[in-house]
């Protein structure tokens, strides 16, 4: 089931005395966020009025927001985007979708589930609940590990080798 809301980030600080708030992007980037008008707090919209990058943060006034106080307020709030608001690429979608989707493997065997996903240097790594209660598989998300991810049918193909 897809939400209509995505988590994209958490006001992490204040910045400046003018009311701006610093944004952790939870998406591919803070440039990403940039692109919204409107995000939104506790089931709210709140209008972006402006926004710059600094230091792969989003630094952003909020409609409503005038000072320090009110900025201090939001802190450690969640901001979501509205799915129908994201025009996505063929074949791309987002990581909340994926989430809990049953893992199998070449010979259509239950592996376990994805639980998440870790956002690494080198690239995601998929973190699978195995389905023997033998823990978890960290599985490199390359095409030589990650096989197929069919949301349609609500599944992703896995390769494990020796040591996943």
């Amino acid at each position: 089931m897809t939400k209509d809301y995505l988590e994209a980030g958490k006001i992490v600080n204040t910045h400046g005395v003018r009311g701006e708030v610093k944004i952790q992007p939870w998406a591919d980037s803070a440039e990403f966020l940039q692109e919204f008008d409107t995000l939104y707090m506790d089931g709210a919209p709140v209008k972006l009025l402006s926004s710059r990058i600094h230091k792969q943060s989003l630094i952003a006034v909020l409609e409503g927001v005038t000072d320090i106080s009110g900025a201090m307020a939001l802190k450690n709030k969640l901001v979501y985007i509205r799915r129908a608001d994201v025009d996505l690429p063929p074949g791309h979608f987002f990581i909340q979708d994926i989430l809990g989707l049953p893992a199998i493997d070449e010979a259509d065997t239950a592996v376990g589930t994805l639980k998440e996903v870790l956002p690494l240097p080198g690239g995601e790594v998929y973190v699978i609940q195995r389905a023997d209660g033998a823990g978890e598989s960290l599985v490199p998300n390359r095409p030589e590990f990650v096989l197929e991810k069919n949301l349609d049918e609500g599944f992703i193909r896995v390769r494990l080798i020796e040591g996943m």
